[in-house]
């Protein structure tokens, strides 16, 4: 355990290196891609974004594809929609995931961001000044990522498992521009007794937007109005490392034997996200990096059952004094298992941190079918309970 949290720190230390010079000559605004920073599962949500060292099912895609490995059946399916800011914003996640055989597996993952039906009112007056609601039409303003993942796990290696996605990233803001990108993610799960450590590089090498625009469909009112006529051009999401650890604790078994059937378990994981776009509103930041930490915990019973809490959005809220205050954003959800479905269920606020009025209610549906994959002899036996 010792040499695999010295093996981490030091992974750390030079990936910040590595991309503090990869980035220092481009020029990166804060929050790129954002959207792909929400998190998809209710399960997620609820435990807090805790996932990257538990995920065991198709949303490993989004977020560690060496979770690829832990799903128990031949194919897995999970489905996810959200509304936010009051149903103005839709937020979709379809994944999909097969084993290969018991050392590989595969996945693809599609997820929307977009707000629809947007009026488009650059021609509500007619030439002769009347006002005509007939000329007014609608466009979509969508953000799309496909993922392809693939994990893999080695004989030497029988703790350890391995992930890396491609990415393509394709954003649009109707007839007036569009952007196609292109990124990659990296990740690794590290499971022995009741522990699991999980690390995911995401945009590992930067994932570079790059947009062009339709300046016919907007040049006159954009003139008339003194706007800037934007110019096509490049941007650039700098890499995002998290990092989990989990331990289970057996509650109930069945008999006193070792290797009796557990009837009731916690889960507890403690996690963060480390963002290099210069500094943001967390606990911990500086210009080099900005630290995000989060926590969950789920409590099962028969892995039927579960019940879930999670904390994170650790941020500073400046009141009307002047002083600052320590918000954060506590979540909460629950899951029923049953004959290869799975329903999980989310209360997590999708807003602002501060107006509880903004707490939603998440659905999110996985569904195993297929023949169950044998785990190999050196597959630790901690595995299950996860």
């Amino acid at each position: 355990m010792v040499q695999i949290l010295k093996y981490l720190l030091g992974s750390i230390l030079l990936f910040t290196c590595c991309i503090t010079d990869l980035f220092a000559q481009v020029e990166t605004p804060k929050y790129v891609n954002e959207y792909l920073a929400i998190g998809v599962g209710a399960k997620a949500l609820a435990m807090g974004n805790s996932q990257t060292e538990l995920v065991d099912d198709a949303t490993s895609g989004y977020w560690n594809p060496a979770g690829l490995l832990n799903i128990e059946d031949k194919y897995t399916v999970s489905l996810m929609h959200a509304q936010y800011f009051a149903g103005i914003a839709n937020y979709d996640f379809v994944g999909f995931a097969t084993k290969i055989d018991d050392r590989s597996a595969l996945g693809i993952s599609a997820i929307r961001f977009g707000v629809d039906d947007i009026p488009d009112t650059r021609y509500l007056f007619d030439q002769d000044g009347t006002l005509n609601w007939d000329n007014v039409q609608s466009f979509s303003a969508s953000d799309y990522a496909f993922l392809f993942s693939y994990a893999r796990k080695f004989p030497q290696l029988p703790n350890i498992q391995f992930g890396a996605n491609a990415k393509i990233i394709y954003r649009n803001a109707g007839q007036f521009a569009n952007a196609w990108g292109f990124g990659l993610d990296f990740g690794f799960q590290w499971a022995k007794d009741n522990w699991k450590i999980g690390v995911t590089a995401k945009d590992i090498t930067g994932t570079y937007n790059i947009w062009t625009y339709n300046p016919a469909t907007y040049y006159d009112v954009f003139a008339s109005t003194g706007n800037t006529i934007p110019d096509n051009s490049i941007e650039a999401a700098t890499p995002r490392l998290i990092i989990g650890l989990a331990k289970h604790f057996p509650l109930w078994k069945r008999s006193q034997l070792e290797d009796a059937e557990e009837l009731m378990g916690l889960l507890v994981s403690i996690g963060t996200d480390l963002t290099f776009d210069g500094q943001r509103n967390t606990v911990i930041r500086s210009e080099l990096m900005s630290v995000d930490p989060h926590a969950g915990l789920e409590l099962h019973y028969q892995k039927m059952i579960f019940l879930r809490g999670g904390i994170s959005q650790f941020q500073y809220i400046k009141e009307f004094d002047g002083s600052e205050t320590l918000e954060y954003l506590p979540s909460f959800g629950a899951g029923l298992a049953f004959k290869g479905f799975t329903v999980d269920y989310a209360l997590t606020n999708i807003g602002d941190i501060s107006t509880a009025s903004l707490y939603s209610h998440i659905f999110s549906l996985k569904v195993n079918f297929g023949h169950s994959i044998k785990r190999t002899v050196n597959t630790p036996k901690s595995d299950k309970y996860y």
